[in-house]
C-alpha cells in the first residue's frame, strides 16, 4: 500500500497517476474530502491535525507521501503545518512506514546564489520559518532513527489543471486571457521552475528507490544531465515554453 496524504491537490493527483502507471495499483487517497484519481484507489477521509485520524490513515502503508497544501495564510500555516508533520512522523514511526515529504524552497535565503541540498536555511518571512521548522522536525526524526524518510524539495511550480502558483496566475493565466504577464522579480534573473507532473514523477521514482531514503533531493531539471531543458530566466523560459 502506498498512501498519499493530501492527495487531491495538483501534486497529489499527478503522483497518484504516476504511481498507478509505473509502481502499484494499491494506492490510498487521503484528504478531508478524498476523491478517486484511479479506479482502484482506496479513499480515506482524515484531518491530519487529528493524531488518531492520521494514525488510521497511515496504518498498513509501506510508503506515505506527504503532499498536503494549505491556503497562503501565515496564521494557518503556523497553527496547522507543524501539528500535521508531528502527527505524520508519529504515525509513520508507529507503523514502520517510509515517509516522502514534498517540500518547497521558502526556507532558503532570497539571493541569486544557486540553491543545492546543502544550502543553509535562512528564511525571510513567516511562511519560510514554518517550512524550515517542518524540514528540521523531519530531519531530526530521521537522524534519531525514528523514521525512514526523505525530503523532495521543488522550486516554483507551473502546471496544468488546478495548479495554483504565482507563475500560473501572473504569467500563463494572464497570457491565455490576452493580458500582459506580470513577473514579481526581474525577468532576466535565472530561475528554476518545475512542471507539476515532472515533480510528481520524480517523487514517485524516489519514493520507490530504497537507497534514496535518508536524504534531501532537489527536483528541478538538472541542465547538465538534461541539456534540452536548461534552467533559465523567466524572460527566456516563458518565450521557449510559448514557442514549444
Amino acid at each position: 500500500m502506498q498512501t498519499i496524504l493530501g492527495a487531491n491537490g495538483p501534486i497529489g493527483e499527478e503522483l497518484a497517476r504516476e504511481l498507478y502507471r509505473h509502481f502499484t495499483h494499491d494506492i490510498r487517497i487521503v484528504s478531508r474530502a478524498p476523491a478517486k484519481v484511479n479506479d482502484t484507489d482506496e479513499l480515506v477521509a482524515a484531518d491530519l491535525t487529528d493524531p488518531e485520524a492520521t494514525d488510521r490513515a497511515v496504518a498498513g502503508s509501506d510508503i506515505a507521501y506527504l503532499t498536503v497544501g494549505l491556503p497562503m495564510d501565515s496564521d494557518l500555516w503556523e497553527r496547522q503545518f507543524p501539528t500535521m508533520m508531528r502527527n505524520v512522523i508519529d504515525a509513520c514511526a508507529t507503523h514502520g512506514t517510509r515517509l516522502v515529504f514534498f517540500d518547497n524552497t521558502y526556507m532558503y535565503p532570497g539571493t541569486t546564489a544557486p540553491q543545492t541540498e546543502a544550502t543553509r536555511f535562512a528564511p525571510n518571512g513567516r511562511k519560510g520559518r514554518v517550512r524550515a521548522q517542518l524540514a528540521t522536525m523531519l530531519q531530526e526524526a530521521m537522524d534519531q532513527g525514528r523514521v525512514e524518510a526523505m525530503i523532495c524539495r521543488a522550486p516554483e511550480f507551473y502546471g496544468p489543471g488546478k495548479t495554483k502558483s504565482l507563475t500560473n496566475s501572473l504569467v500563463f493565466d494572464r497570457i491565455k486571457a490576452g493580458k500582459r504577464p506580470l513577473v514579481p522579480i526581474s525577468d532576466r534573473v535565472v530561475r528554476s521552475l518545475i512542471w507539476t507532473p515532472d515533480a510528481s514523477r520524480a517523487m514517485a521514482l524516489l519514493g520507490n528507490t530504497p537507497d534514496a531514503y535518508g536524504r534531501t533531493w532537489h527536483l528541478p531539471i538538472d541542465p547538465q544531465r538534461f541539456p534540452d531543458f536548461p534552467i533559465t530566466s523567466y524572460r527566456d523560459g516563458i518565450a521557449e515554453i510559448l514557442r514549444g
